[in-house]
């Protein structure tokens, strides 16, 4: 495909959007361990798209209400004496991609619309998609910043953040739903499956450089962005899937960090905050 076709260059722009958006909401889900919960969004939204596939709504709409639903459920069972984040997110994980496994079992027709949100398809992004994009990165970035206090008060001083007035359940929410919206709108670049390397390996390469919070950010917008470029090249060079070798370039880019903090003497950051929700 020759860089002067449209599509490869609203390509390009989606991956640079999508990866930056990943490697900044990454540094939350890195630092409060939400990995888990985060992989349970990817594949929970999966009754959603079914349920929009029949109905004739966009899929992507479906994915949103149903993460959205399970972000809220997650955060309501984990408050629940005796219940925890992990146990939350598992529960309603498998019974939301059972209720998809049931959908698709009684209709037909849609294969072809879940196969592209499975798996990725970055080179049928319109411009519709590149103004969703980049319109969620400002509202993200704009929570993360002017919500900063609050949200790291209640990731590292659950007790001290209640004492100071904060709703740690309000600012969990808020983080989770963050999370959900950004898990939707990369899954045109790579798909529910990989959308969690995309989002957690910038992150994660980038925390041994820095404990600094404004630090990181900066590295994992850097380094999401280097992976969706370098995926993006992989993929038109070699024709592979463009999902795939997003992924493969963030997780190549994780290992390259992880090697050179070692050997270069790097000190391990703090410790991460705590799990959300407590």
């Amino acid at each position: 495909m020759s860089w002067w076709d449209d599509t490869l260059h609203r390509a390009t722009i989606e991956v640079l959007l999508a990866g930056a958006l990943a490697g900044l909401i990454g540094v939350q889900v890195v630092l409060r361990r939400l990995s888990f919960f985060t992989m349970a969004l990817t594949h929970a939204t999966f009754p959603g798209v079914v349920a929009a596939s029949i109905i004739g709504l966009d899929i992507l709409l479906g994915g949103a209400v149903t993460g959205g639903i399970i972000a809220l459920g997650v955060a309501a069972l984990s408050r629940r004496r005796g219940q925890n984040a992990a146990g939350a997110t598992g529960v309603l994980l498998s019974a939301g991609f059972a209720l998809g496994a049931g959908l698709v079992a009684t209709q037909s027709g849609f294969t072809r619309d879940l196969s592209s949100f499975l798996v990725g398809s970055i080179l049928t992004v319109g411009t519709e998609d590149l103004v969703i994009t980049a319109a969620v990165l400002v509202l993200v970035a704009a929570v993360l910043l002017f919500c900063a206090r609050p949200l790291t008060y209640t990731g590292f001083d659950r007790a001290g953040a209640r004492a100071a007035g904060y709703s740690t359940g309000v600012w969990d929410v808020v983080l989770l739903l963050t999370i959900e919206v950004v898990v939707v709108t990369v899954v045109p670049a790579v798909g529910t499956i990989l959308a969690l390397a995309l989002i957690v390996a910038p992150a994660a390469a980038a925390r041994p450089w820095s404990s600094r919070l404004s630090v990181m950010s900066g590295l994992a917008v850097a380094l999401g962005a280097a992976s969706g470029l370098g995926g993006l090249y992989l993929s038109t060079r070699w024709n592979i899937a463009a999902g795939a070798s997003i992924t493969l370039t963030a997780t190549a880019l994780l290992a390259l960090s992880l090697l050179l903090s070692r050997y270069a003497g790097v000190r391990r950051p703090r410790p991460a905050a705590t799990t959300v929700p407590a």
